[in-house]
């Protein structure tokens, strides 16, 4: 449990001076409690019992099943910086990552199924890793790519100025309300320049 509480901080610390956030970094983490559900799935349909093995694998799942969110995320916040309102960036990046999510897991899904089935020597030990891995990756990317656009859109109350919430809320041409920091940031180096 210690070592599965440091690799959850350690993925949490490298994520969070990647993002420069500490709310995108949390939005990903989110999709640790999902592939424990598969996990847990997994390991109660083969009959196996939770021990050191599959520990091991939960530990490995924690650095593997946040990929597809950070990509996802990653794409979400491109677009964003890009000029897309929250909405759209969200549909935009999740029809373009769809693909390349799929491919990840299901290479890494299928990578392992040899293990979980019980191929060669020694698989009786190996297998539990492998089942604990593919169960907690296959019904987190499932639950990915419906859970974290809505958590990502129910947390990150940045605006931009494309933000159909930013329209309603337009002011005056000189005030700063409904406009990103990005733009406020720039206006004096306009001024000067």
């Amino acid at each position: 449990m210690m070592a599965m509480a440091l690799a959850i901080f350690l993925v949490y610390l490298v994520m969070a001076s990647q993002f420069e956030s500490f709310l995108h970094p949390f939005v990903i983490i989110f999709t640790l409690p999902l592939g424990a559900i598969g996990v847990v799935g997994a390991l109660m349909l083969t009959g196996r019992s939770i021990n050191v093995v599959a520990m091991i694998g939960a530990v490995m799942l924690a650095g593997i099943v946040v990929n597809n969110a950070i990509v996802l995320v990653d794409a979400v916040n491109q677009r964003r910086r890009d000029g897309m309102s929250k909405r759209e960036a969200l549909i935009a990046a999740g029809s373009d990552r769809l693909r390349p999510i799929l491919m990840t897991s299901a290479t890494t899904i299928l990578g392992l199924l040899p293990m979980a089935l019980g191929i060669g020597e020694g698989a009786e030990l190996r297998a539990p890793l492998a089942i604990t891995v593919i169960g907690g990756l296959s019904v987190a990317t499932l639950l990915t790519l419906l859970v974290i656009p809505v958590v990502y859109s129910m947390l990150d109350r940045r605006k931009t100025v494309t933000d159909p919430a930013d329209e309603l809320s337009e002011s005056p041409a000189g005030s700063t309300a409904g406009r990103d920091a990005d733009s406020l940031l720039a206006e004096p180096l306009q001024e000067v320049t």
